[in-house]
């Protein structure tokens, strides 16, 4: 006989699958014991928003003091910047550009934010309305 008779493993292989699916629902999923933490996690600090209009004029907004948007130039922007990270190290900066401002004065105020040391320097842009 040179062929093999494969119908005893399909046999076979088909008890064990009716085995595994009567069995799988009786096993209790295992329950995940999560690590306790020390201290409470602190909530991320508002960006501060940087806001260049298309006349090219840089405004400043801290949404933690209020929702107005102050005019600066780009001295007090550092130093209201800096003000703001001696409190908080991690502090983010955000860009709001208008759309009519060009690409070059955005990168501008952005190697300004760099070259004083901000770290966390991101862009502003608004969804889709679709």
């Amino acid at each position: 006989m040179n062929q093999i008779n494969v119908v005893p493993f399909i046999d076979v292989m088909l008890v064990l699958l009716i085995v595994f699916m009567v069995a799988a629902p009786l096993i209790n999923p295992g329950q995940i014991e999560l690590p306790q933490v020390g201290q409470q996690l602190k909530a991320p600090v508002a960006p501060l928003e940087v806001i260049l209009h298309a006349d090219k004029k840089l405004f400043l907004r801290d949404r933690e003091r209020s929702s107005t948007e102050t005019e600066v130039d780009r001295a007090s922007l550092i130093e209201a910047i800096k003000a703001k990270q001696a409190k908080n190290p991690e502090q983010a900066v955000v860009i709001a550009a208008d759309k009519a401002v060009r690409y070059e004065e955005v990168l501008k105020v952005m190697d300004i934010l760099s070259q004083n040391q901000v770290k966390k320097v991101g862009l502003l842009a608004k969804p889709n309305a679709s």
